[in-house]
């Protein structure tokens, strides 16, 4: 391979681990169907692999943001259900029609551009408001909504505080979301996420659509044992340098040596989504051996103390998120969720797809 074509920067994705984490939802789910949330590249992992082995396990439904991530999925899955979470825009209704792709109506508007435009047969679905008061439709805008002639597949609904196990909101919105859709002339309904799934079957309805879970984030204290972390990112050692106490390093001096010590300068930074709170408090593994970030993080660069990894060479590789780093702990050292750590990873990685395909 040329030099040219070789990133300093490597993402591994573990396919198996996908799917060992599809059917632990699907399990987890009894007797609803498990679609899957495939927005933002597949929460930062690629798209067409993903894709691919999602569909081998079963999945039918994939859940999107944009027109243009539902594109890219009918594209990859001419028979799959495509649901755009997004809802309906002016304009949109040709590109949803030609891609054959359902509407998650959001507004009285949106469902009545959907039957003006779209014509009768063409499915869609409805979000209801259930007190998150972001998308959706409030319980007042249902009374009296005129659903005639709307093929309806799903009422969907988002839960606010799944990822809180005390919280009894989740109860509230999960209660308000059965009596509203009970009388909605709907085929499949629709509420758990990840964390919502890991609560037990009675949030799971007809179909759960589990996201950050897939992808090895756990949201939930009953998914800590049950799922595999998917994401591996590693980065070379360009350079190697022995500093005196009281030497600085990097932007700002932030950080001062206490001993002679050994630095590493590691080939990724916040351009790669390694962001600057990881300054100071992160870690990587080198050579086996945890080595703390030292300094502020850049652009492009990390700088490691690897005075207690003498064997750590130019050229080496190091584990920035598995390989010994858990999301958890990435999380409690930068102040990220597991979903801006993986949905923030760059372009300039070299992206390996590990596993059956």
């Amino acid at each position: 391979m040329s030099p040219l074509s070789c990133p300093r920067a490597r993402l591994s994705v573990d396919l198996d681990a996908l799917a060992h984490n599809y059917r632990t939802f699907a399990t987890l789910a009894d007797a609803a169907r498990t679609g899957a949330a495939v927005k933002a590249d597949c929460y930062g992992l690629g798209l067409d692999h993903t894709l691919d082995r999602l569909w081998r396990e079963g999945c039918q439904d994939y859940f999107v943001a944009t027109l243009a991530e539902a594109a890219a999925v009918r594209q990859r899955l001419p028979d799959a259900t495509v649901h755009l979470l997004g809802g309906l825009l002016p304009g949109d209704v040709p590109a949803l029609r030609g891609l054959g792709v359902q509407p998650v109506l959001n507004a009285p508007e949106q469902v009545a551009q959907w039957r003006h435009d779209a014509g009768a047969g063409a499915p869609c679905d409805l979000m209801l408001d259930t007190g998150m008061n972001r998308l959706g439709l409030r319980p007042d805008q249902l009374a009296g909504l005129d659903l005639d002639g709307l093929t309806l597949d799903l009422a969907l609904s988002h839960l606010a505080c799944a990822d809180e196990p005390d919280n009894p909101m989740s109860e509230v919105q999960r209660d308000a979301f059965a009596r509203l859709a009970r009388d909605l002339p709907v085929a499949r309904r629709s509420l758990a996420n990840s964390a919502g799934i890991a609560r037990g079957t009675g949030f799971a309805f007809d179909l759960v659509r589990p996201g950050i879970g897939l992808y090895g984030g756990v949201v939930h204290p009953a998914l800590a044992d049950r799922l595999r972390p998917v994401a591996h990112v590693e980065a070379q050692v360009l350079q190697l340098k022995t500093i005196g106490t009281g030497d600085t390093v990097g932007y700002g001096a932030t950080w001062r040596a206490t001993r002679p010590s050994r630095i590493a300068t590691i080939a990724i930074g916040y351009a790669d989504g390694y962001l600057r709170g990881f300054s100071n408090r992160g870690a990587m593994v080198v050579a086996g051996t945890r080595c703390p970030v030292v300094g502020r993080v850049s652009m492009d660069l990390v700088t490691l103390d690897v005075t207690d990894a003498p064997a750590c060479a130019t050229g080496d590789w190091v584990s920035v998120l598995g390989g010994g780093i858990s999301l958890d702990e990435a999380s409690q050292w930068s102040g990220l969720t597991h979903y801006e750590l993986l949905t923030t990873l760059g372009h300039r990685y070299d992206r390996r797809y590990l596993g059956q395909q």
